[in-house]
């Protein structure tokens, strides 16, 4: 066994220091422990990391020093090493990957100054950017999700931010699914994306744009994504039954993490439909919110936009459409929703069509910077 003690997340100085002390041995680091948090873990943990993930059911991810550093070489090797910047909360997984690569290759990660902000971006990679004696300009590296890169697109108008976002040779954009519309406009204004797709079970993001890092295995087992390798956490710390659950062997002894993503595997290229449990039964119809959103969000002014679902009289269930005002909309309110329920239709049909949108100030967010769909929620239901 090894000691496990709670870790604030915010110095990355001492984060670093920290986590080359758990990866070599001890003590594990817990991250947003409760205070029923174990004194003790199973040796060879190196981090714990309590996360709800999609399900909303609390869990604690144990994850080896073995797995955060296959994870981190495998990045690598994909997209090269350099400098990073923290833009993320270090007490998640995407945040706390940057760490473990700035390790890895002897740097020192530089984090924001303060809330996530343009000039904050712009200033820390200047930071950044200024090369130690003797040394050239090193090659940039950042992990985003998609609302802060949202944010930054807004504001690259302003020659800094968009110089800043130039910069990077590689920016990793995870957490949830990137919006077309938001890769496009990145591609266009010449930032290098890689969209990612992972999770906490699997030392963070393990798909760069579609294709499994190099040890990483995904098929699709009835439909649901399934991924393999050195990056796989040991399990959750006090529930063997959800390990049991969600960690599997095939019949040749390979151990599975069970996603709960629904996608399939197509010549190599891993496609992500959405989470298999995010479906409502629409009329008796099953439909899936994910793919909703995921068209919703192609609408123009409504890239930022989460569905959620909502009981309904008529139907039983619908979703709902939620949106931040700020947003740039050229059409009235409900001129916007016809264009989206227009836009659901033709993909996946009249029974998936939203019910309504609604405009908010801002969307409520997670600190890692992912939207809180359950405070939305459970607001759009005081609201119907």
């Amino acid at each position: 066994m090894v000691a496990l003690i709670p870790m604030d997340a915010d110095d990355p100085a001492l984060l670093r220091d920290a986590l080359v002390r758990a990866m070599d041995g001890g003590p594990a680091l817990g991250f947003g422990m409760l205070a029923d948090a174990p004194d003790w873990v199973p040796a060879g943990t190196a981090v714990v990391i309590a996360t709800s993930g999609s399900s909303g059911i609390p869990k604690r991810v144990a994850l080896s020093a073995e797995a955060l550093r296959a994870s981190a070489e495998a990045t690598a090797q994909r997209i090269g090493s350099g400098r990073w910047l923290l833009a993320l909360p270090g007490g998640y997984v995407a945040g706390l990957q940057v760490v473990v690569r700035s390790i890895l290759a002897g740097t020192e990660p530089v984090a924001l100054d303060g809330r996530f902000s343009p000039e904050a971006f712009a200033e820390a990679t200047l930071s950044l950017l200024r090369p130690a004696p003797g040394d050239g300009i090193p090659e940039l590296f950042t992990s985003l999700v998609p609302a802060q890169l949202s944010t930054l697109l807004d504001a690259a108008a302003d020659g800094p931010v968009l110089a800043a976002l130039r910069a990077y040779r590689a920016i990793l954009v995870g957490g949830q699914a990137l919006p077309e519309p938001l890769r496009e406009r990145a591609a266009d204004l010449g930032i290098r994306l890689v969209r990612t797709y992972g999770a906490t079970e699997t030392s963070g993001g393990c798909v760069y744009d579609g294709a499994p890092l190099d040890g990483a295995l995904v098929r699709a087992v009835d439909g649901e994504l399934r991924i393999a390798g050195p990056m796989l956490a040991d399990g959750y710390i006090g529930d063997g039954a959800l390990t049991a659950r969600n960690f599997v062997r095939d019949e040749h002894g390979i151990r599975w993490y069970r996603t709960g993503d629904l996608g399939l595997v197509e010549d190599g290229v891993v496609r992500v439909h959405g989470r298999a449990d995010n479906v409502i039964v629409s009329g008796g119809i099953n439909v899936s919110l994910d793919r909703v959103e995921r068209i919703v969000r192609g609408v123009p002014g409504l890239a930022g936009a989460v569905v959620v679902a909502v009981d309904d009289e008529r139907w039983g269930e619908a979703s709902v459409i939620v949106a931040a005002r700020g947003e740039a909309l050229r059409r009235s309110e409900a001129e916007q929703l016809a264009h989206a329920r227009d836009a659901v239709a033709e993909q996946l049909g009249k029974h998936a069509r939203p019910a309504r949108l609604i405009l908010v100030d801002e969307l409520q967010l997670l600190a890692s910077g992912k939207p809180d769909r359950e405070a939305i929620r459970r607001a759009v239901a005081d609201l119907h």
